[in-house]
């Protein structure tokens, strides 16, 4: 092509709103049902990327006429860090922080995540405050907010490099409650031998969103996030949603 016409193509696409540039690359954890692997393992790209998260972010990057790579990996800490300091990525789900807030640039909320304390389905605890949960061995996620959340009021978890180790800690009596997402772990408990759980404390809830590196073009951000209300409002999300529960 001729540098006459491959400017002119250029300014064509330009003048119909088409910007041909790299795409963003979307990082998320195996966390079902907001993000799985088809084939159950940590490591999947684009259509082998599942979950209500996924779909969502798979929806909005087509309605904002973005070109955008899924890619689930482990571990958190890995994706977290690789969005944070590289240019073009983005973290989803995430939960917005007072301490994340200026890290990242945000688009959402693309889902609500419940936090609770779950215990086996015949266990006998009951719990009236969070301060009562200390009594217990609580498992957790490493570095999650969910997890950070009640250290920080000063309630020990005894933290797994994979949330999913925490199912089989409280299937060996190793912790007595799993301090988790309800619809995330409901879902994966069922997924193991010990079925169904119960929650025995709901003590916080929070949004989730779709973090991306500082550096993205405001552009970017706001047709990510108009798309994203117009889903909301024409009741995309749920459908969605109601699609894995």
């Amino acid at each position: 092509m001729s540098a006459i016409r491959l400017f002119v193509a250029l300014w064509l696409s330009v003048a119909a709103g088409v910007v041909h540039a790299e795409p963003l690359v979307l990082l998320t954890e195996n966390l079902p049902p907001f993000s799985m692997a088809a084939n159950g393992g940590n490591f999947a790209k684009d259509a082998d990327v599942q979950g209500i998260s996924t779909d969502t972010m798979r929806e909005l990057c087509s309605k904002a006429q973005l070109e955008c790579q899924l890619i689930l990996r482990f571990p958190w800490d890995r994706l977290y860090k690789q969005t944070l300091e590289s240019k073009g990525y983005g973290l989803f789900s995430t939960i917005r922080t007072p301490e994340r807030e200026s890290l990242f640039k945000w688009v959402g909320p693309i889902a609500v995540s419940d936090w609770v304390l779950m215990a086996k389905a015949d266990s006998s605890i009951t719990l009236n405050s969070l301060d009562q949960a200390s009594a217990y061995r609580i498992g957790g996620y490493r570095n999650d907010a969910i997890s950070q959340f009640l250290i920080d009021r000063g309630v020990t978890v005894q933290t797994s490099l994979q949330d999913k180790e925490n199912l089989n800690k409280l299937e060996k009596d190793v912790i007595d409650l799993w301090a988790t997402d309800e619809v995330g772990g409901r879902y994966m408990a069922k997924q193991s031998p010990l079925g169904a759980l119960k929650v025995v404390h709901r003590f916080n809830s929070a949004d989730l969103y779709l973090a991306l590196n500082i550096e993205t073009p405001d552009e970017v951000v706001q047709k990510l996030q108009k798309a994203l209300d117009q889903m909301r409002a024409q009741g995309e999300l749920n459908a969605i949603k109601d699609g894995y529960l």
